[in-house]
């Protein structure tokens, strides 16, 4: 059966995106009817569904998190569970919690320029459509498909004892304790995760077919850890939002300018971390430039 319903803006995804698109809105133009389209059963897009030891955001909460909800916490620099109690935080002050209708997946989106408005098919999970109209589609839906991940196929491993785990799909519970473990890559995934497994795992090898950057950044951030103690909250907040949005716009120009002096000084500033005589330009310097790809 098929209804029809109205609104002012329909955004589609309730991560990260999503909450923070829907509590704008809500703050700056209370009187509008708003809705959230969330194809799973909870908030939180990939703070939820990502479960994988270690799993953590690479930027910090100063810029990550909402200039609604400043970060308040010693650590800036947190892992999963952390972002997404946030964010549960977040939609539940804002009210935008309310508005997320889960199990609807979008179908469609067409626009009528005569209307002036999108007309949007969704389906439940039951397989029942409805029709939304609205003024303004926002689209919050990420880059990557959640039920599916790149799986690439390894030669021989049929005839493999072990375990082959995505993290995107870690084993609730999964007991490593003990394990012998290859991570393959070396992005931010497989840089949160090899740290972790170690804690626990017999013997932990990192398998990349390529280096990447990568810069040991302190947990705690000292700015905040200092003017916390002489200055307000409401004063430590945008001060330490906006030092790390020059610094890393400073140091992102750096780069592009000099790409061969910042890549050596970020190998340079890895191999104070690793023992000496540790072969460093192979394994943590990449053939590309700083910000080719992301640090």
């Amino acid at each position: 059966m098929m209804s029809t319903e109205i609104l002012d803006v329909l955004i589609v995804g309730a991560g990260l995106s999503g909450i923070g698109a829907a509590a704008e809105i809500r703050r700056q133009f209370p009187a509008k009817k708003i809705a959230i389209l969330e194809s799973r059963d909870r908030l939180g897009g990939t703070w939820d569904l990502f479960r994988y030891p270690g799993i953590r955001s690479d930027s910090d909460m100063y810029t990550l998190g909402f200039k609604a909800k400043p970060w308040r916490k010693p650590k800036s620099i947190v892992d999963g569970p952390a972002i997404l109690n946030y964010l549960r935080e977040m939609a539940d002050e804002s009210g935008v919690a309310s508005a997320i209708r889960y199990g609807k997946r979008v179908e469609s989106a067409d626009w009528s320029s005569a209307r002036c408005e999108w007309t949007v098919t969704v389906r439940d999970r039951d397989g029942n459509t409805s029709s939304l109209h609205t003024r303004f589609l926002h689209l919050c839906t990420g880059y990557y498909s959640y039920t599916e991940a790149y799986r690439p196929h390894f030669e021989g491993e049929a005839d493999f004892r072990g375990q082959i785990i995505h993290p995107q799909f870690w084993p609730e519970n999964f007991d490593y304790t003990g394990r012998r473990i290859v991570v393959i890559g070396s992005g931010a995934t497989a840089i949160t995760l090899v740290p972790a497994l170690a804690k626990k795992a017999a013997h932990v090898t990192q398998l990349q077919r390529t280096p990447s950057y990568v810069v040991n950044q302190p947990g705690v951030d000292p700015w905040a850890r200092v003017l916390s103690k002489i200055l307000p909250a409401v004063i430590v907040y945008p001060v330490v939002r906006w030092k790390h949005i020059l610094l890393t716009s400073f140091f992102y120009r750096l780069a592009r300018k000099y790409p061969y002096r910042f890549g050596q000084r970020l190998v340079d500033l890895a191999a104070e971390d690793l023992p000496k005589g540790y072969d460093v330009a192979r394994h943590f310097r990449p053939d590309y430039n700083p910000w080719d790809q992301r640090v």
